[in-house]
C-alpha cells in the first residue's frame, strides 16, 4: 500500500504555468501560483476511466487531500445546452465542435483553475484530447482546433487507457450497450451501430495513438485487471504529489 503524506505548501512542487499554445487567462503576467495538481484520465467510450476515477478519489481523500473532479458536459455555461442538442441525433460537426470547445473552456476557468489556486488534487475525466479526436476524425482543421485549445494549462500527467478493439466491443456490449454518438453514426460509417462502432473507435484509436506521441501521455494497458491498473496509477501519481 503506498502511504501519502497530507499536503504541505512547498513552491518547489507547485503546478508549472505551461500552456499548449497562449495565456489567455493571464496567469503568468500574474506570476500566479497554482499549488493545486491537474491529472487527466484519457481514454475512449467503455474504457474505464469513471470506474478508475471513482478509485482514485477516495484514495487520495484518505491520504489527506482536497479532490475535485471534472468531466465533460459539467459547464454551466454549456454543459445542459449541449446535452439537449444532442438528444436529438440532428448535431452538426462545427455546432458540436464549438458547444465542447466552450463547456471546456467554462469548466477551465470556472472549475479546473479554481480549484488548482486552492491546491486540490483536480482529477478529469477526459481533457482537451477526447474533444480535438472527436473533431479531428469529423474532419475538423486542426490548426483551427490547436488555436481554440491552446488555452488549455498542460496537465501534470495524462493517462491514456488504451485497449483494441477486440477487448473494446464485448465491454460495451455488456455494459451501457452502443450510443449514438460514441459510434459516429452521425458520419454515416456503417449500416447499424455495430458497424459503425467499429469503424469510427477504430478512426478515434488512431488518434488517441498519435496524441500519445505528441502529448507524452503515461500509456497504460486498459485490458488489465481493474485493480492491477489503479495500483499502477497510484505508483504514478505518488510522486507527483506535495509531501509533508
Amino acid at each position: 500500500m503506498i502511504d501519502v503524506q497530507p499536503p504541505v505548501e512547498d513552491e518547489k512542487t507547485m503546478t508549472a504555468l505551461d500552456f499548449y499554445g497562449i495565456d489567455a487567462i493571464g496567469l503568468q503576467a500574474k506570476e500566479e501560483i497554482l499549488p493545486g495538481r491537474l491529472i487527466v484520465l484519457e481514454g475512449t467510450d467503455g474504457v474505464g476511466r469513471s470506474t478508475q476515477l471513482q478509485l482514485l478519489r477516495p484514495w487520495l481523500e484518505s491520504s489527506g487531500y482536497a479532490v475535485v473532479d471534472s468531466e465533460l458536459t459539467r459547464s454551466e455555461l454549456a454543459g445542459n445546452g449541449l446535452k439537449e442538442a444532442k438528444e436529438g441525433n440532428t448535431l452538426g460537426p462545427i455546432t458540436m465542435n464549438l458547444f465542447y470547445a466552450a463547456d471546456f473552456i467554462d469548466r477551465f476557468e470556472n472549475q479546473i483553475l479554481p480549484a488548482l489556486r486552492a491546491g486540490f488534487v483536480v482529477l478529469t475525466d477526459r481533457y482537451i484530447y477526447s474533444l480535438m479526436a472527436r473533431a479531428l476524425v469529423r474532419g475538423a482543421d486542426a490548426s483551427w482546433l490547436r488555436s481554440i485549445y491552446g488555452l488549455a494549462l498542460k496537465p501534470d500527467i495524462t493517462f491514456y487507457l488504451r485497449i483494441g478493439l477486440e477487448d473494446l466491443v464485448p465491454r460495451v456490449l455488456q455494459g451501457h450497450g452502443f450510443d449514438y454518438w460514441e459510434s459516429g453514426m452521425d458520419m454515416r460509417l456503417g449500416n447499424d451501430l455495430f458497424e459503425s462502432f467499429v469503424r469510427y473507435q477504430k478512426l478515434m484509436l488512431d488518434e488517441y495513438d498519435k496524441m500519445a506521441l505528441e502529448y507524452h501521455f503515461q500509456v497504460i494497458d486498459a485490458s488489465q485487471p481493474v485493480e492491477t491498473i489503479v495500483a499502477q496509477l497510484k505508483r504514478k501519481i505518488f510522486p507527483l504529489l506535495p509531501h509533508g
